[in-house]
């Protein structure tokens, strides 16, 4: 079984990370075979699979109940839990209760955004056993405060921004950073001075591993985001289309120029 401690040990010496949403045991099994590194039990279900125009309205019970889904049809990968919108904001205490009923239900891993201001959790959660993957640029349960899904990271003050929530995460003993939305040469800025893996998502090439929603590199998603690429559209299944992915990532080739923002 891969491990989340491994696998950031071994991004820092050049392995890209393959990470990839899972909702149900029937995909996370093919991923899982493939070689996907990480599967993400992603908050996105609200919008892929419940409908939603966001991730806003997702509850930790459904959480729980895909992370449990996920957990038996996984093979070796890691398992890594969102932690939805409002589990973890109020308090320390509440985000370790969320965190618990995550693992319990399969999660070796859980991810939660913000940046500095969410240092402190990180720490508490950290302390207590439970590994924590952070999530900083474009957070998607702050879209109605961003105005919409919009690119981050454009001005100096932004960058700067950008710069010390990945340090406080850090210190705060974050195992990764999913870094969403930026330009790519943001991107390449805090995939070089990190200390820890960063992953990008519509974050350009130059980072440590990419993190992609299953929906959309199986060409499902109506109107896909500029960063995604469907991999399904030479291929004949699902499984190849995920195996696909993961090669493209392994070999660099996944996002090209016209798949990240300038």
């Amino acid at each position: 079984m891969k491990s989340l401690t491994k696998l950031a040990a071994t991004a820092m010496h050049g392995q890209r990370v393959v990470m990839l949403t899972a909702y149900d045991a029937m995909f996370a099994g093919y991923a899982s075979k493939a070689g996907v590194d990480i599967l993400l039990v992603g908050d996105s279900l609200g919008m892929v699979i419940q409908g939603h125009t966001d991730t806003l309205r997702v509850t930790v019970e459904q959480m729980a109940y895909h992370t449990a889904c996920v957990a038996r049809g996984n093979v070796d990968s890691v398992i890594l839990g969102d932690m939805p919108f409002g589990s973890y904001q109020a308090s320390p205490e509440d985000a370790m209760r969320a965190a618990a009923t995550l693992m319990q239900a399969g999660a070796h891993a859980v991810k939660l955004e913000g940046g500095a201001t969410m240092a402190p959790t990180i720490r508490f959660l950290v302390e207590r056993g439970v590994p924590v993957v952070g999530h900083i640029g474009m957070t998607p349960q702050s879209v109605h405060a961003f105005g919409g899904f919009r690119v981050q990271g454009r001005t100096d003050a932004a960058i700067e921004q950008l710069k010390n929530d990945l340090t406080a995460i850090t210190d705060a003993g974050a195992s990764m950073v999913v870094l969403e939305c930026v330009p790519a040469a943001v991107g390449t800025l805090l995939g070089q001075t990190s200390t820890i893996p960063v992953i990008g998502i519509g974050a350009g090439l130059d980072v440590h591993g990419q993190v992609m929603v299953l929906h959309d590199i199986l060409g499902w998603t109506a109107k896909p985001p500029k960063f995604t690429r469907n991999f399904a559209a030479w291929t004949d299944t699902a499984q190849e289309a995920i195996a696909a992915y993961v090669d493209a990532v392994r070999g660099a080739t996944f996002p090209a120029e016209n798949e990240w923002y300038a």
